[in-house]
């Protein structure tokens, strides 16, 4: 089941490319934490450094299990995973909510939170990875369709209700992909991705200034609530607050903690949602298209993992994992330029926070699951 052996055989390209990210994290989160005016001093090891730190050592423990393990055991838990996963959404609203929301439990014995929406992210994965092999040549019907359309909305509604608007439109692209690969039938796919082209094509122009979105909302509140029509104003002080960071940093940026506009706190979420342009701030363009390369370069390898797997499983499974990592990249570095809407989708292995580092470095582990168990079988 689990074979520590098979760690020789992990693709070492990506080993360089992770620690990369977690080290320009802790750059950002140290730079971006801390307060010299009160602490007195400019202190490197910061609070949610030292946390970001003991979250990445839990996480490279869960790459390493997830490596070791055979990744064709997963079929086994899925269904618990699933369920598991959709009972601890449903218990939010009943548990106190968290800043207004219904996203987190808090973890009184850790002094933190966690948070479902994340776990089902990696929860859905496997189980339509599972349910399209299972289904095996019947996979093209519509019935089939219609119920792994059912696996995918039951979380997505139940995120979205919490409200996490960007956690549960992450869900329609690793759909998206799993169904391609997993052998959904044509038509399907090619509807889904016209909606959803068009629906990114929509956005883009809204915050692009070609659509005014004064002039479109009489049209958007017929659907969506004014609150929720409000998160696609590009005239939010968040989206000019990024912008004016990543402007800021020029070519070479102002230096690690050097920044003028974030580092006198003007850029709300700097070690969350806004670690882009918090970055680029200090490191300017040739700094921001380091960390693309490291990206690309994890997103890369993550896909040829799909292309190597000899498994129907382990190939939809693989894709999956591949598009959630590269539709938080897209979707986050989208929102701090102004093409989409600020939703909270983190940037992966960068973004402060613990249940995207966890699931994150689970998701990597499987990948070279599959991987190292390439040529067994």
């Amino acid at each position: 089941m689990w074979n520590h052996q098979l760690l020789r055989r992990i693709d070492f390209r990506t080993v360089p490319l992770i620690l990369g990210l977690m080290v320009i994290s802790v750059l950002v989160i140290a730079s971006t934490t801390a307060d010299i005016q009160l602490s007195g001093e400019d202190i490197f090891f910061t609070p949610h450094v030292k946390k970001q730190m003991e979250r990445f050592a839990i996480g490279i423990v869960a790459y390493l299990f997830f490596a070791g393990l055979d990744y064709r055991k997963l079929r086994d838990w899925a269904w618990l995973l699933y369920i598991g996963t959709i009972l601890l959404l449903l218990g939010l609203f009943l548990h106190e909510p968290i800043q207004h929301v219904h996203r987190w439990y808090r973890l009184p014995f850790m002094s933190g939170t966690l948070q479902p929406s994340e776990y089902a992210k990696l929860s859905l994965v496997i189980t339509l990875s599972w349910f399209l092999e299972k289904k095996g040549r019947a996979v093209g019907r519509w019935d089939c369709v219609f119920q792994a359309s059912a696996l995918a909305l039951i979380p997505f509604f139940l995120i979205l209700k919490q409200p996490d608007l960007g956690s549960a439109l992450v869900l329609f692209p690793m759909t998206l992909g799993m169904f391609y690969f997993g052998g959904i039938r044509r038509s399907v796919v090619k509807m889904m991705s016209v909606a959803g082209v068009a629906a990114i094509l929509l956005i883009s122009l809204i915050f692009t200034g070609v659509f005014s979105h004064e002039e479109f909302r009489p049209v958007a509140t017929k659907v969506l609530k004014e609150y929720q029509y409000e998160r696609f104003n590009p005239e939010t002080y968040h989206h000019q607050a990024a912008k004016t960071a990543i402007a800021l940093g020029s070519y070479t940026g102002s230096g690690w903690k050097k920044s003028t506009f974030t580092g006198r706190k003007f850029l709300p979420a700097a070690h969350t949602d806004s670690v882009f342009p918090a970055f680029t701030e200090e490191f300017g363009l040739f700094g921001a298209t380091f960390m693309l390369l490291l990206f690309f370069g994890l997103i890369y390898c993550s896909f040829q993992v799909t292309a190597v797997a000899r498994d129907h499983f382990g190939r939809v499974l693989s894709a999956g994992i591949s598009v959630y990592l590269a539709i938080h990249v897209v979707i986050n570095i989208g929102m701090m330029c102004g093409f989409l809407p600020i939703t909270g989708v983190p940037l992966v292995l960068v973004t402060y926070g613990g249940s995207s580092v966890t699931l994150t470095m689970s998701a990597l582990g499987i990948l070279q699951s599959v991987y190292t168990r390439r040529f067994m079988f």
